[in-house]
């Protein structure tokens, strides 16, 4: 089968960016043609590992352009669908340079989509107001009169909104990472036809528990994450717990902020705040983790960490929100506590530090679920049956190659 991946970037940072690449691997593997068009916006300036790259910008002021309506990714689509002649166009990331150009291209090629974040129905993304709180407005005016975008982008958030209904019907099927993704885009009128989550990689269990207590964070340093709460719920551990560490593997704008904290609550010594590190290097750092800490505060569509602390054996301590809060079984797998409440996130950790086997008991448990439920083989064979069930009915030969 020849499958075509459109994403919005095609580097090797970020997680959407790095399982569009891993999606490809995986789908070579399994003996299908694949290409990856991306566009070639890179955050940290690292070039894009795509097959073909379409112009993108990080400029913010371009950027909102770019989005809204970017003939480069018209063209470069229209080239790619002349020259590999794809069976299936799998979408996944779209409206942050890609833009709703290519949706009319897309017309007659079965297309699947996948919405990977909440840009669809929300220009920030994230479907949480400036105040932190969740979004339940529609997107529009909403949008200007919370204060969520400013009154120059507005308006081509709204032209982008208007361009992707006007060609949603390009699309033949819509799939989420997460069931509460799913009613996020219901209820804002986008049909979806299953949710098929992120697979996540196969590694040995991490080596047995036998250092000081560590927490360990991964993810970006926005106030999103969580990583503040985390920050000021370690406070009140570190005080019970002498010996206790937390590890922060991550970077962003948040970054001085957290460094900040970190000074001000007397646990320079106590956390490290480590930067972005690669992947060899996370794994094996976190190897030694008692627990991972997941304290986001919004709806995450998925939260790839969480499934990878799993597959790692580790225990895990997440926002009952989003993805996590469904990845997670409470008392099982993990721990779930209160969005936003430091109290609660420092009684689990607290808990959890104190209690070695423990910790040793639901990572055992949470490994067990990631490789029956979220293997990356698992993902890929559901892939596989949804691409051959949007194929027409006379595509015999391509059913039988895939």
């Amino acid at each position: 089968m020849r499958v075509l991946l459109l994403n919005d970037g095609g580097t090797p940072v970020g997680g959407a960016e790095l399982q569009a690449l891993r999606t490809r691997d995986l789908l070579r593997e399994a003996g299908h043609e694949v290409r990856l068009l991306t566009s070639s916006a890179s955050e940290l300036g690292v070039p894009s590992q795509a097959d073909a790259v379409c112009f993108g910008t990080t400029h913010p002021k371009l950027r909102v352009v770019n989005q809204t309506a970017n003939p480069s990714a018209a063209l470069a689509l229209r080239r790619e669908l002349a020259r590999f002649r794809p069976d299936v166009v799998h979408l996944r990331m779209y409206l942050t340079q890609l833009s709703p150009l290519v949706l009319p291209l897309l017309r007659g090629v079965p297309t699947v989509w996948q919405a990977v974040y909440y840009k669809a129905i929300c220009p920030r993304g994230t479907k949480v107001l400036p105040d932190g709180s969740r979004c339940t407005f529609p997107a529009g005016r909403a949008c200007l009169r919370n204060r969520c975008v400013t009154p120059q982008s507005w308006a081509l958030d709204m032209t982008q909104q208007r361009l992707r209904q006007h060609w949603a019907g390009s699309l033949d099927a819509v799939i989420t990472l997460s069931g509460t993704m799913r009613r996020r885009l219901e209820e804002n009128g986008i049909p979806v036809a299953d949710v098929i989550p992120n697979g996540v990689r196969h590694r040995p269990a991490r080596p047995p528990l036998t250092g000081p207590p560590l927490v360990a964070f991964a993810g970006r340093l926005v106030p999103e994450k969580g990583v503040q709460v985390l920050v000021d719920a370690f406070a009140q551990v570190a005080a019970a717990v002498p010996d206790a560490r937390l590890l922060i593997a991550g970077d962003g704008p948040g970054r001085a902020a957290l460094d900040e904290q970190v000074a001000r609550l007397g646990l320079t010594g106590r956390v490290e705040v480590a930067g972005h590190l690669d992947r060899a290097t996370l794994e094996r750092r976190f190897d030694d983790a008692w627990v991972q800490a997941v304290p986001g505060l919004w709806e995450e569509p998925l939260g790839n960490v969480t499934l990878e602390a799993m597959m790692r054996g580790t225990a895990v301590v997440a926002t009952d929100l989003g993805g996590p809060g469904e990845v997670v079984r409470d008392g099982s797998t993990g721990l779930l506590v209160r969005p936003g409440s430091v109290e609660s996130l420092a009684a689990a950790l607290g808990a959890l530090l104190a209690d070695r086997p423990r910790c040793e008991e639901l990572g055992r448990r949470g490994r067990e679920t990631a490789q029956t439920s979220y293997a990356e083989d698992v993902t890929v064979a559901r892939l596989e049956q949804l691409y051959r069930s949007l194929l027409p009915p006379d595509a015999d030969d391509v059913r039988s190659s895939a």
